[in-house]
């Protein structure tokens, strides 16, 4: 019983704390440009459309992504509007699902309640789960899926009793998992299990009667979707979603800077952050415990699911970050399970060093925010609160050394916590300023409310498109001169040359835009002779412009 009580203890503190550091104040930012509204606008216009099963963009299909995600959004539009909130809640409930779930399976793991909780801890306040949290994108609720379908399929392997229903949830999940970024919510679980397995000499495990049902739930639940889209759109479907979007990012890539063998080793201990050091150490940890006597189970399984996951994002040319986020919650088990292990076993030389660096690290902070206070005074009106912020922080990391130098290492880690949570004390005090740079509201609501309501297109930089479909509702033309197409071309006039810039002027006679630095150098250089351009306002780096063709004057002889 008082086991049962320490354990719904734990739960609900930890929901707590993943509400803070995860969902609340979720509204204080405006959507961003240019992959929130991207997701945002398709769940707009599919509600526009009247369908749930249909993406929609620009007024027209589209492909890229399934449907799960969208499902979410829709379903955060019935429950708060149409808002920012709303458009980030479920990415931030699934974060919150996800430091649950982990905590059950460090207790399934490790059979240790305390070791449960911190790693829970650690994937909460680590920098890429909050940012990917209290952001839209399919990242998030993907990775949650792919950790409920692994900690459903360790329970099934741990628990003799449980073995039909962990497999059959497994399944489960793994469809969900393929409706919300297609195969790959298959492949990265499957592939997992078979290698974990297959190192235990335990295959036969998996090829059973409760398999073949749970391969059943899968299809009933991943498929159907993927062949009405089929059915309905044929090979317009098939190309954009499986080539252009699967495996065109395998073999090309996308951000060219980011196809290195040492990008996703280097930005997974940074995404860690603040807890990138521990984790380095960690993996020398597991190393350890894997060639150990008496090997626990979970140590095989969290390096069979990091080992695939890295082995199949690396495969592909296209790399992001957030493509390898599956593996963050192998990472926190592994970083708290060293960090519980230095203090039980009382190894203060090792913790004591580890905290130093992290210490200095963290210092980084606020003498950058000093910094970008000085260089960037015009984008921050507001200085006072946020020099009282950084005293605040400063005076928080003088506690943090004296706690490392006094050996009170778990009273440094809280502090180690809340440093991204405070972070975000910053935003809010400074949301003003962060709302007219990072997102693009502000500038679409001053041209709706002084373009007029004609038919012509908005001529927009490509990084603003979507967000000015989506705040003002009006259809858009991008220029980029001299650019390449969205990686997925939308169905929009793309216009990259003098031209093509030109004719869509001269075709459109008033045409209002809003652009770039960049993009408003280009129409000023094309606005000569024939075409007049007035800059109307400036908001944050977005330039709100009109360009008119003149009128042609004659005069008349004796005039």
């Amino acid at each position: 019983m008082i086991i049962k009580n320490i354990t719904l203890k734990h739960v609900i503190l930890l929901f707590l704390l993943s509400y803070v550091f995860l969902m609340l104040g979720n509204g204080v930012l405006d959507l961003t440009n240019p992959d929130e509204v991207f997701y945002t606008q398709t769940a707009k216009e599919m509600v526009q459309h009247k369908t749930w099963t249909v993406p929609y963009l620009f007024g027209q299909p589209q492909f890229e992504k399934p449907i799960f995600t969208y499902w979410c959004l829709r379903l955060g539009f019935i429950l708060f509007g149409v808002t920012s909130f709303s458009a980030r809640f479920f990415c931030a409930l699934f974060g919150i699902i996800g430091v649950l779930t982990l905590y059950g399976l460090g207790i399934l793991g490790f059979g240790d309640k305390k070791k449960a909780f911190i790693s829970s801890v650690i994937l909460m306040s680590g920098g890429l789960y909050i940012g990917l949290s209290r952001t839209v994108f399919t990242d998030m609720i993907f990775s949650v899926l792919i950790l409920l379908s692994m900690v459903s399929f360790f329970w099934g392997y741990a628990r003799a009793d449980k073995k039909a229903l962990g497999i059959l949830l497994f399944f489960v999940f793994s469809g969900l998992a393929v409706l919300a970024k297609g195969p790959l919510g298959a492949i990265l679980p499957m592939l997992s299990v078979v290698l974990f397995l297959g190192m235990r000499k335990e295959l036969k495990f998996f090829f059973c009667r409760y398999s073949a049902w749970g391969f059943l739930l899968f299809c009933l639940i991943a498929i159907p979707w993927y062949a009405d889209m089929i059915k309905r759109f044929g090979n317009t479907f098939t190309e954009e979603f499986f080539y252009n979007d699967h495996i065109r990012r395998i073999i090309e890539a996308e951000h060219i800077s980011n196809d290195t063998w040492f990008f996703y080793p280097i930005f997974m201990v940074l995404c860690m952050f603040p807890w990138s050091f521990f984790t380095v150490i960690s993996f020398f940890h597991l190393l350890k415990k894997l060639k150990g006597r008496g090997c626990l189970p979970i140590y095989q399984y969290l390096s069979a699911w990091l080992v695939i996951v890295l082995v199949v994002f690396q495969a592909s040319h296209s790399k992001l970050v957030r493509y390898i986020f599956p593996l963050f919650p192998v990472l926190a088990l592994m970083t708290g399970d060293f960090i519980h292990n230095a203090l039980s076993e009382n190894k203060t030389r090792a913790l004591t060093v580890i905290s130093y660096i992290s210490w200095a690290t963290i210092l980084v902070i606020p003498i950058g925010l000093v910094v970008c206070m000085i260089r960037f005074s015009g984008y921050i009106p507001e200085r006072l609160p946020i020099y009282c912020f950084i005293i605040f922080y400063l005076v928080l990391q003088g506690a943090m050394l004296l706690f490392i130098k006094q050996k009170k290492f778990l009273v440094n880690m809280c502090f180690l916590a809340i440093q991204l949570p405070l972070i975000l004390v910053f935003v809010f005090l400074n949301r003003e300023s962060l709302n007219i740079y990072a997102a693009g509201k502000k500038a679409a609501q001053y041209l709706a409310a002084n373009a007029g309501q004609g038919d012509n297109k908005i001529l927009c930089a490509k990084f603003l498109a979507r967000g000015v479909r989506f705040y003002t509702d009006r259809e858009v033309a991008v220029i980029d001169m001299g650019g390449s197409n969205f990686f997925s071309p939308h169905p929009i006039p793309y216009l990259n040359t003098e031209n093509k810039v030109r004719g869509f002027l001269k075709d459109q006679q008033v045409t209002y835009g809003i652009v770039t630095k960049s993009s408003l150098k280009a129409l000023e250089n094309i606005a000569r002779n024939d075409l007049k351009l007035d800059k109307l306002k400036t908001i944050g780096d977005e330039h709100i412009v009109k360009v008119y063709v003149k009128l042609v004057t004659f005069n008349t002889p004796g005039a």
